[in-house]
């Protein structure tokens, strides 16, 4: 499989997750975990797709478009009538789905104004190769990285960051949705990858306490949220591995 044929695959994966477990995926997310560029694009089409679903589920329908639908419908199964006469409903209902769509692809676009949901720094994370971490490790971050390769303490209880001091130390920074996400890698006996955003930044629902795993391929992430930040933990070392650091 090249990539191409790869992309043509995982333009079809749903940006929640849900297809982590079919086997349609499976050689093509490989090779997306194996090809920094190609794991770099599914990063950027999930969290594009993840962003447009949720402003399409946000949005309201204009007051009148169902009945106009219906109306149009009726009017299609009544005695034959010059079809001039369904243009004006069908023209309605199809400039309105226009102008929703076109509507939510501007306002994902523009999201440096809204916030992004917490899935879609995971959904990230996942893809994202180990290969891309540019940045300095845990041992370069000082007091932060000593505590974070602590096996005393657990990365739940809310991680000491702070963001400017970690942009100060050139920490690896990739955009979500438009938004600042720093990632740190730590070894506390596997390999872990820490991504980090200001929790204003992301929609993360009302249990953002309680964290959330997901595995996929052969990655587990878990994330969930504090008064200050939202986090996204990966391993290639199971849920287990980062349930014994949480």
């Amino acid at each position: 499989m090249n990539n191409e044929q790869a992309k043509f695959i995982l333009r079809a994966y749903r940006p929640n997750g849900r297809d982590a477990g079919d086997a349609v995926f499976c050689e093509a997310l490989r090779q997306a975990q194996a090809d920094p560029g190609l794991g770099g694009w599914l990063a950027r089409e999930q969290a594009f797709d993840a962003a447009v679903s949720a402003k399409l589920e946000a949005m309201t329908p204009p007051p009148g478009l169902r009945e106009a639908i219906l109306t149009g419908g009726r009017v299609s199964t009544a005695a034959p009538r010059p079809r001039w006469g369904l243009a004006p409903w069908l023209g309605m209902a199809a400039s309105v789905a226009v102008l929703i769509a076109i509507a939510a692809i501007y306002w994902t676009r523009s999201a440096g104004s809204t916030r992004a949901d917490l899935d879609q720094m995971t959904q990230f994370a996942l893809a994202d190769p180990f290969t891309a971490h540019t940045g300095p490790h845990a041992d370069k971050l000082g007091a932060l990285g000593a505590w974070l390769e602590n096996p005393a303490n657990r990365i739940s209880t809310g991680v000491p960051a702070d963001l400017a001091q970690l942009k100060a130390q050139h920490c690896r920074t990739v955009s979500i949705a438009g938004h600042e996400v720093f990632e740190i890698c730590f070894q506390r006996g596997s390999w872990y990858h820490l991504y980090l955003g200001r929790r204003s930044d992301f929609a993360v629902g009302k249990n953002a306490g309680a964290p959330a795993f997901i595995e996929q391929a052969r990655r587990s992430a878990v994330s969930w949220a504090d008064e200050r930040l939202a986090y996204v933990l990966i391993t290639s070392g199971g849920v287990e591995g980062l349930r014994h650091i949480l």
